[in-house]
């Protein structure tokens, strides 16, 4: 069986199998709990990180203002790499699909229906939850659950497969991970720069 075979009859047992979940897509419960997927779009997730960044800076809390930019710093990468493997995999979404799945090389769709992978909700919304537990341990379990929810809620949905939703957090993992290791970075030139600078004062004017 070809790769192209393989990946075609793997799409179409996930499609079937999400059956159920589908059923599940106009009910009460689903529709009540809508809010939460629109919660975790780029906008609202992007003006929270943005909301703690400017928090922190008015109380003049460093630890806030932290933990604001790496929320910032972690939506933004994430956001960037979702959407270059959106442009990448042309995948039409459940609820879209009918009985006919598809998963083909991207073509840089502009269409919101054929660019169901990866999920950027799923994304978002684990970068955030990542960014808030690396500043705020106490914090990770909640945070955790609200991105799993967020994500769990896209495939009762209809807008995304199982694999989207997987594939999307892993993206919000590794964006935070990368944000961190760039903030660590940053802080440690600042920290030498500081250093360097007090060493040639002392210089300068020795005691």
């Amino acid at each position: 069986m070809g790769k192209k075979k393989a990946v075609k009859k793997a799409a179409k047992r996930e499609h079937d199998a999400l059956a159920p979940a589908r059923a599940l897509a106009g009910s009460d419960a689903v529709r009540a709990l809508t809010p939460l997927a629109k919660a975790t779009d780029e906008p609202p997730l992007l003006a929270l990180g943005l909301g703690t960044l400017a928090l922190g800076a008015v109380l003049r809390r460093p630890a806030i203002a932290r933990s604001g930019a790496r929320m910032v710093t972690s939506h933004l990468l994430a956001t960037g790499l979702k959407t270059v493997m959106k442009a990448s995999v042309d995948r039409v979404r459940p609820n879209e699909a009918g009985d006919r799945p598809t998963v083909e090389k991207g073509h840089g769709t502009d269409d919101t229906t054929r660019n169901a992978f990866p999920s950027g909700h799923t994304a978002g919304a684990v970068a955030i939850a990542e960014a808030v537990r690396h500043e705020l341990p106490g914090a990770a379990v909640p945070a955790r659950l609200a991105a799993g929810a967020a994500g769990a809620l896209q495939v009762t949905r209809g807008a995304h497969y199982v694999s989207d939703v997987v594939a999307g957090a892993a993206i919000g993992w590794l964006s935070e991970r990368l944000a961190s290791w760039a903030m660590a970075a940053a802080g440690g030139a600042v920290e030498r720069r500081v250093e360097a600078r007090a060493e040639a004062e002392t210089e300068a004017h020795p005691s």
